[in-house]
């Protein structure tokens, strides 16, 4: 009896681990959304309805047990230890979102109206991975039209019933990352001036070099899972490479760190490359 017991709590223990593993929350950050023009930087200072928005957004999911990260206080922080080295709006974002820590970070573009017939609030919550920038979940909230200035109230009131199946969403979603993986798209094309083609015996075991790449990403890939998209004498393509939410560390681990990994791949076989990473995909050109 007590054999049957023993084995019933491990049994048990081994369901609930599983389902506290998959059900890993992530860290958030919440950014306004801007338009082409406005700066990253500066539309809070610039418009204090937004200010107030992002804070009771923040409030909303930390009042739901999430983990955030404080978009003005990691904006300050950035601002003084001058780390910017770009004025492209996107290198900023991306810069912004990369030292944040955050697993995820929820665009809310917030539009409010003040009228004679009355005040309102429209808030358009997208949520994105921040490693690929995949969508993760989206909703849209309004408050209605009433008589007041307060707008942070009229924000609540727009995410009020909102927050809930968003959250929801995204946490389904971000749960499958946890379990499968993040998917990328590797694309490889060999540069026309190369010494170097796909057939080229490469490395120590003198392998082909398409070879040694399919050898490469069976070890590297999270779970062993990559798919070929196609393949042509210049160019071969993944569409589905999968990396692990973390390292070895525990921290995050992005599409850069992947990259750096096939740097050091590509120069163990002695073939020169350059690389680029846009969204969710790395370009590597053989040289």
């Amino acid at each position: 009896m007590k054999r049957k017991l023993f084995i019933g709590a491990l049994l048990l223990c081994g369901l609930m681990c599983g389902t506290f593993a998959r059900n890993v929350q992530p860290s958030i950050m919440v950014i306004p959304y801007t338009k082409e023009g406005e700066d990253l930087r500066t539309i809070l200072e610039a418009d204090p309805n937004k200010r107030i928005v992002i804070t009771r957004i923040k409030e909303g999911f930390d009042e739901r047990g999430f983990s955030t990260v404080d978009f003005v206080a990691r904006l300050r922080a950035a601002n003084e230890a001058r780390v910017w080295t770009s004025e492209n709006q996107s290198d900023i974002k991306t810069q912004l979102l990369e030292m944040s820590g955050a697993d995820i970070y929820v665009q809310a573009e917030i539009i409010a109206e003040t009228a004679a017939s009355g005040s309102f609030v429209r808030v358009i919550l997208t949520a994105f991975d921040i490693s690929t920038g995949t969508s993760l979940s989206n909703t849209v909230g309004e408050s209605g039209r009433f008589h007041t200035t307060d707008f942070g109230a009229l924000a609540q009131r727009a995410i009020k019933d909102r927050i809930e199946p968003f959250l929801n969403t995204m946490q389904m979603k971000f749960n499958e990352i946890v379990e499968n993986g993040r998917s990328i798209m590797l694309d490889i094309s060999i540069d026309p001036n190369s010494q170097f083609t796909f057939d080229s015996e490469v490395g120590p075991e003198q392998l082909p070099l398409s070879d040694n790449i399919e050898l490469w990403l069976s070890e590297v890939a999270f779970k062993g899972v990559y798919r070929m998209q196609g393949k042509t004498r210049l160019r071969i393509i993944y569409n589905d490479v999968r990396i692990p939410l973390r390292d070895q560390n525990g921290n995050t681990y992005t599409l850069n760190m992947f990259s750096l990994e096939a740097f050091r791949f590509f120069r163990g076989l002695g073939v020169p490359i350059g690389r680029d990473v846009k969204s969710n995909t790395l370009y590597i050109t053989i040289r």
